[in-house]
């Protein structure tokens, strides 16, 4: 499986003050991830995490006021501490992928591939994620929210970072 077009990949390469098994490691463990994935502002609710090619990490995201949305990555490849590649959706309570509830453009699966990569006792995340079998619409969507998309994973990475930090 491959994105749609490279041409509408979001790039985005964070350093984190941590071992890469580390960073992996909260990437590939259910009790890590409800720490730090998602929205600034949002609590985790794990429903389902099976990490295996073909596995689910099934959540439900709820804001302070309540609003709560549905999430999930079906797991492709794990290459432990070196890569993850997953495909990120919106979903259901019962996991059946949906269409974003904030637009009818938005793709509906993209696919992320990171890989993470260590010098002196920190670890470089490259994530490289863009739209599976997304039409031109989508495509010309999901570029126009490329700046909204860095500042979502510019608060989430930042989360990640003060998470490391207490372990």
């Amino acid at each position: 499986m491959s994105a749609t077009n490279h041409d509408s990949e979001l790039v985005i390469t964070r350093i984190f003050n941590a071992p890469r098994e580390l960073v992996f490691k909260v990437w590939t463990e259910a009790e890590h991830l409800k720490h730090w994935w998602g929205p600034t502002g949002f609590s985790i609710h794990v429903s389902k995490f099976d990490i295996r090619p073909g596995g689910i990490f099934h959540y439900s995201m709820k804001s302070s006021e309540g609003h709560e949305m549905w999430g999930k990555f079906v797991f492709h490849e794990i290459i432990s501490p070196e890569k993850l590649v997953f495909v990120n959706s919106f979903s259901d309570p019962e996991g059946n992928t949906v269409r974003p509830p904030f637009s009818e453009t938005f793709p509906i699966e993209i696919l992320n591939v990171l890989t993470f990569t260590e010098n002196e006792g920190q670890t470089t995340l490259t994530m490289h994620g863009g739209p599976v079998n997304a039409t031109e619409e989508e495509l010309q969507f999901f570029n126009s929210m490329r700046g909204s998309m860095q500042q979502g994973f510019a608060g989430t990475f930042g989360q990640l970072d003060e998470y490391l930090a207490k372990l």
